[in-house]
């Protein structure tokens, strides 16, 4: 992912409405796009960890046999501290890099009398 070259803050910061409803013209549909985005974003960064922490398991892993691993507890470290999805999702949208299409359900389909 891009989020290690971002300048995207770790806390969040206060937002205009009008900034974050000017793109869609609804703050309700604006907040939808952002939320999808974040669970997209919290999906690619779960995939990424287990792939590298996969690394570290074994078949034969119990209570006891459970020992620490430096390499394994700085990748953990290191994914803790990346901002919140959802920051990075509202950063995306401010920014444009989102891309999303109206869905018109009510225009496509037949009018019941």
């Amino acid at each position: 992912m891009e989020i290690k070259k971002s300048n995207i803050p770790n806390n969040t910061i206060t937002r205009k409405l009008t900034d974050l409803d000017a793109p869609t013209g609804n703050i309700y549909e604006s907040v939808v796009v952002i939320s999808k985005r974040a669970n997209q974003i919290s999906s690619e960064i779960k995939q990424e960890l287990n792939r590298k922490l996969a690394d570290f398991s074994s078949v034969n892993d119990s209570l006891e046999e459970t020992f620490e691993n430096r390499e394994q507890i700085e990748i953990s470290k290191y994914y803790e501290k990346l901002p919140k999805p959802a920051i990075i999702a509202t950063e995306e949208f401010l920014e444009g890099k989102v891309y999303f299409r109206e869905n018109n359900e009510a225009e496509t389909q037949p009018q019941e009398a």
